[in-house]
């Protein structure tokens, strides 16, 4: 399952990567169901999110046998997810919705992991298949559950298929294989009219010439006060490269600015200068800071400078990392932070509105928050035409996240018909399009601008937009009940016996 997820196209993978798993709990108990989903998971895991090491360990000076425990620990944690999985697939052993009450149950599973303590939706299976375009449309409709959902069908088929000299076999296939025909075969339907429509559309609508800067600065200089001068002029360097182009908006990546911009009053002046020369609205990161009843509380915050009028924006990041920008429990729990030394001490901002200038309406997405959809949904709710997501993946390094997190922000521009621009400190930044196609992508680790000029989506919501994950909720409703029966036929069966 780790080889159908970026870096690689072998998403394929994902149709047929559950049936080993499958096969070994066909005839096992509940218990030993569970213990091989555990097994499985850990494998998963350890290999996916392997980066881990690299975000702990090299930019977190924590001690290598620490950072290993983190990687180990977390992918424990996220295995228990596949081995209830496995372990309630156990009970469905004589249903003849067997393949689809497996799909239901893996869904189901997937939101509750995306919500459980504060969530980590990171890499859910259906974002394997991000460069499909026909295929992801319907995550207007159902998020990426809905694609999630298509995949373990497709699973649960083939495996039948190789089983089917049992007699429980044959009878889910005639309901799981009408249903994925009829599934498939709308999704490729709805795929294609929404991608026609959109090459209509392309030709009208309100267009925004709009730069990305990747300034590629190094994570080891970056806080160092010496360099400072250098990143500013870099900066001030690609963006005046823009000029030709025009930009209406130019972005820069979070925490572009590696001091307080509200009280530099050596550098602020300059950003300013910056804006009104360009001509051009201007995003950038920084951090920041408010007196609240005597305590000093950081945020993680973009600004949003509009030329001429000096007007300031700004919005705060409100879904922190735990442990990489805050750690939980640390009230009640205060040896958790000797622990992890190395996490920020970020407050959470109160508002999840997007920046507004003329027509033109900024839903903010600040690095991590890009993979919680209803974060997304919000800013759309509350007006954004387009959605902005600044990171700085230097924190991953040369490894499998930067690929990762690029194709989860995919899947936001498809839920919500907008437009995406995407800066990256250093890489991947990139333009994607209201059905996400990617338009433009900048290399990893190099310095570049980006310009692109973006068709603005109407003020029109969605199905998703408005209602969320309500397929999702739904599956998760039928497992219980699927649940609540078989728990309650085998204690009926206990009682006859007795």
């Amino acid at each position: 399952m780790t080889l159908a997820f970026p870096p690689g196209h072998l998403s394929f993978v994902a149709w047929f990567a559950l049936i080993p798993l499958l096969k070994s709990i066909e005839t096992a108990s509940p218990y030993n169901a569970f213990k091989l989903g555990l097994f499985s998971g850990l494998i998963h895991y350890l290999t996916l999110i392997y980066w881990i090491i690299v975000v702990l360990g090299r930019y977190g000076n924590l001690n290598i046998f620490v950072a290993l425990l983190s990687l180990f620990l977390l992918s424990l944690y996220l295995s228990l997810y596949l081995a209830l999985f496995a372990c309630l697939t156990t009970y469905l052993k004589d249903s003849r919705f067997s393949i689809i009450l497996m799909a239901c149950f893996w869904v189901a599973i997937e939101y509750l992991r995306g919500n459980l303590l504060t969530g980590f939706p990171w890499c859910l299976l259906g974002y394997t298949q991000y460069e499909q375009l026909y295929l992801i449309q319907i995550s207007d409709l159902f998020g990426v559950y809905g694609i999630s959902f298509l995949i373990v069908l497709a699973n649960g088929l083939i495996f039948r298929i190789l089983t089917r000299h049992h007699h429980e076999t044959n009878a889910s296939l005639k309901w799981g294989l009408p249903l994925f025909l009829i599934f498939l075969i709308g999704t490729f339907i709805y795929g294609h009219h929404h991608l026609s429509a959109n090459r209509v559309g392309e030709k009208s609508g309100y267009h925004i010439n709009a730069a990305i800067i990747q300034a590629n600065i190094n994570q080891s200089v970056k806080w160092d006060p010496a360099y400072q001068m250098e990143t500013i002029r870099t900066y001030q360097r690609l963006t005046r490269s823009t000029r030709a182009f025009k930009p209406q908006l130019i972005v820069w990546p979070e925490t572009s600015l590696p001091f307080f911009f509200q009280d530099s009053q050596e550098f602020s002046p300059k950003m300013f200068s910056l804006a009104d020369k360009s001509g051009a609205i201007l995003l950038f990161g920084s951090p920041a800071y408010k007196r609240i009843r005597g305590a000093i509380r950081y945020y993680n915050r973009a600004y949003m400078i509009t030329p001429e009028i000096q007007q300031i924006q700004y919005y705060d990041k409100t879904h922190l990392v735990p442990f990489g920008e805050y750690v939980p429990l640390k009230k009640y729990l205060p040896f958790i932070s000797h622990l992890v030394q190395a996490a920020g001490d970020f407050a959470s901002g109160d508002k999840l509105t997007p920046l507004k200038t003329g027509d033109l309406s900024l839903g903010i997405l600040i690095c991590f928050e890009a993979v919680f959809p209803e974060l997304v949904r919000t800013l759309v709710r509350e007006g954004a035409n387009v959605l902005v997501n600044i990171t700085n993946d230097a924190w991953f390094g040369m490894t499998s996240a930067p690929y990762q997190h690029l194709s989860m922000a995919v899947f936001r521009a498809v839920e919500n018909k907008r437009p995406m621009i995407r800066a990256a400190n250093t890489g991947f930044s990139a333009f994607i399009g209201p059905q996400g196609a990617i338009l433009s992508e900048s290399n990893l680790f190099s310095e570049e601008v980006l310009e692109r000029s973006l068709t603005l989506s109407g003020s029109s919501l969605t199905f998703y937009s408005r209602f969320g994950d309500l397929f999702a909720i739904a599956l998760l409703v039928i497992s219980l009940a699927k649940i609540f029966s078989c728990f309650r036929a085998k204690w009926k069966r206990r009682h006859r016996n007795k």
